[in-house]
């Protein structure tokens, strides 16, 4: 049975029955190996490379389960390739195993590959699967860029490959890896959603990753159009991966701990929509492998970089759609973040939008009633148990502000909603026996009562603390407000900064690139053509 399933699991078998029909001389089990134990090509290593990946090489299960899977998919490729050259697995579907490799290393922020779905933290480029990989992909397509990673890798395979590489670095032939703004679709046939990933300033510059993938199997988290942020080398707006000790005896042996499936697959413990406080398709994974997100937006200029997805199968009769900008501007020392989460329902519901992010908060921009003697707990269940409330703010459709302090660079993040709102501020750690929860911070916009609202917020990377040199630079906001205004069939959000100049990014409901859309806003007309546009004004310009 598991030797015939589409899964990573298999894989292993397959690779491990077949390489040794290769070293035995014994084809039927090459053949098992490759075609399924039936020899019908339904299952099989063959039909594993066929359905697991995209046609961009992106992984079911996400980067994390992608490194895991890599060794068996590449070392027996490598296998295939030297005994059966005919097969051409290196240039099956375009070359998919090979994109695999390169997408891997797309899927990474200094170092450390993209926590989403079940992941580990400290899994990165220097993992064993990925050396192997290396070392393959470059003896296949002698890609200098790759010769960097190996660089960072510091060690090589035994073998002809990774002699070649080895090689090749004391000849310095490596370049620099283009680590770029990409979309890596999702689904064998590249329908199932996808990974985009924008970026700005480099490869420790800005990195905003947008998960518009499918569930991702059963290592899946219920996060559809979940979000992270990475500045400065660090973690900004994080997913807490996996609840894990991985081989840490203490730790339940390290096996995946029960805090798993209670927290770090609930939807609320991610960047994303919750409804009447339950998970995307009720916490069941084998539902949410039938439902992906539509892609409806990609693209990448010089000072815009905008992305947008919606899913409509997570809650019955909700439909939400996000859209996310990384934007660029002369007055802003470094890119910001606009999100916009506009929600469509049936019928009325709670909708909560949490955000966790990493630093030590310096303003809460907000009036809030603290919790100073007692810590209440948010919730009863799907995550929300795992919550302490450290302090909650009246509903309101004021715009508000968080700032916090990471690495000695400041943050700001204004946000607001369409309809009355509270501001919450928690912990995780509630209701945690064992202490196998992090304590990470989070903030939580609440809206209650409402069928349709639009939550619109923008992050702010600013400033400098140097504790060495005992001096602060840029503490404050560059961007003085924000504002949403509705038009017909579209939503403008406009950013007005300290020195009077004005940001706006429109956004239509229609993704259509030959659409006209017209949002009238306090005297002011934006007019455009397509999916979004982006007007900038300078101070006092009408």
């Amino acid at each position: 049975d598991n030797f015939d399933k589409i899964h990573n699991h298999a894989t292993w078998a397959v690779a491990a029955v077949g390489m040794t029909g290769y070293v035995l001389r014994d084809q039927a089990l090459v053949d098992k190996a490759l075609r399924g134990s039936r020899r019908d090509g339904k299952a099989g290593f063959l039909a594993q490379v066929d359905q697991l990946f995209s046609p961009d090489g992106y992984y079911a299960e996400g980067p994390y389960y992608q490194r895991y899977a890599l060794a068996p998919f590449v070392l027996f490729a490598n296998a295939i390739e030297r005994n059966q050259p005919q097969q051409h697995i290196f240039q099956r579907r375009d070359g998919v195993l090979l994109k695999a490799v390169n997408s891997l290393v797309q899927s990474s922020y200094g170092g450390y590959f993209f926590p989403i779905n079940d992941a580990i933290l400290d899994k990165g480029l220097d993992t064993e699967e990925l050396v192997a990989g290396i070392g393959i992909a470059y003896a296949q397509t002698h890609d200098a860029q790759l010769l960097s990673i190996a660089q960072r890798q510091r060690r090589v395979l035994l073998t002809p490959e990774g002699l070649a590489v080895a090689t090749a670095l004391t000849q310095d032939r490596a370049q620099p890896f283009a680590f770029g703004s990409v979309l890596l679709r999702d689904g064998a046939q590249g329908d199932q959603g996808a990974l985009a990933i924008l970026r700005s300033g480099g490869e420790d510059g800005q990195t905003l990753v947008m998960k518009n993938t499918s569930q991702g199997m059963g290592h899946g988290h219920f996060d559809k159009l979940n979000w992270l942020f990475y500045d400065n080398g660090q973690r900004v707006v994080t997913d807490y991966g996996a609840a894990r000790f991985l081989n840490v005896e203490a730790k339940a042996g390290g096996i995946y701990l029960p805090e798993n499936t209670s927290w770090a697959k609930q939807t609320v413990a991610h960047n994303t929509l919750v409804v009447n406080e339950t998970s995307h398709f009720n916490g069941d994974w084998k539902v949410g492998e039938q439902h992906a997100p539509t892609q409806l937006l990609f693209a990448s200029t010089a000072d815009t970089q905008i992305v947008s997805a919606r899913m409509q199968q997570a809650y019955d009769g909700v439909s939400f759609t996000r859209t996310q900008a990384l934007l660029s501007h002369p007055q802003l020392p470094l890119p910001v973040v606009v999100d916009l989460l506009r929600v469509n329902a049936s019928a009325p519901a709670r909708y909560d939008l949490p955000l966790h992010f990493n630093g030590q908060i310096m303003q809460v921009g907000f009036t809030a009633e603290r919790a100073l003697t007692q810590r209440p707990v948010l919730g009863k269940a799907n995550g929300y148990q795992h919550l302490w409330v450290d302090a909650s703010s009246d509903a309101s459709t004021d715009t508000r502000s968080l700032s916090w302090l990471l690495a000695g660079r400041f943050y700001s993040y204004r946000f607001g909603s369409s309809a009355p709102a509270r501001a919450l501020l928690v912990e995780s750690g509630a209701n945690d026996p064992n202490f196998n929860l992090r304590r990470e911070p989070a903030l939580i916009q609440r809206v209650d009562g409402q069928a349709n609202v639009s939550f619109f917020g923008v992050l702010e990377p600013h400033g400098e603390y140097n504790g060495t040199a005992e001096y602060v630079r840029g503490a404050n906001s560059r961007i003085r407000a924000i504002e949403r205004v509705r038009g017909d069939d579209a939503e403008v959000i406009v950013l007005t900064l300290v020195g009077g100049q004005r940001i706006a990014l429109a956004v239509a409901d229609d993704a259509d690139a030959q659409r006209s859309h017209r949002v009238q806003a306090a005297g002011q007309r934006y007019s455009w053509r397509g999916g979004y546009a982006r007007f900038d004004r300078t101070a006092g310009a009408q």
